[in-house]
């Protein structure tokens, strides 16, 4: 696949006071695609390293888990106003983070994510692990609205 070029480029001084064009290639993936080779929200991370990798695609799993339980928390309706809104900012500052991992194009990174949602709803949001007794109709959350 082509790179594509950095829209900036700097412009150094060496040692005999001539300028000189120093351009960072770089390649971005717009499609999906299947490896460890990848850059997922900072610069260098994971890196070429399978730990790394899998580390990353765990933290990711785990942070889609953890995005859900904030989303289904009994903190949401019975806390106070301010710590409901401090786990609504943490919540959708989460959701932003594994978004942006997304936008990795990785094919792994996107079914870690996508499990990690799917096993956070599956324990906090369905009726599976609750009892019968429970007034909720449905699975998926209604929508809110204060109108």
């Amino acid at each position: 696949m082509p790179g594509m070029t950095s829209p900036s480029s700097s412009m150094i001084n060496n040692t005999n006071g001539s300028m000189m064009n120093h351009t960072r290639h770089m390649m971005m993936h717009m499609t999906f695609f299947w490896g460890k080779n990848t850059e997922v929200v900072f610069s260098g991370w994971p890196g070429t390293s399978s730990a790394m990798y899998a580390l990353c695609i765990l933290v990711l799993f785990f942070t889609a888990v953890l995005t859900e339980w904030l989303s289904h928390s009994a903190v949401l309706l019975r806390g106070g106003w301010i710590l409901q809104t401090v786990v609504y900012t943490l919540r959708t500052g989460l959701s932003y983070l594994v978004m942006l991992a997304l936008m990795s194009f990785n094919g792994g990174v996107f079914i870690a994510v996508i499990a990690g949602h799917a096993v956070g709803f599956l324990v906090f949001g369905s009726r599976v692990f609750r009892g019968s007794g429970d007034m909720k109709t449905a699975d998926l959350p209604l929508s809110r609205c204060a109108c």
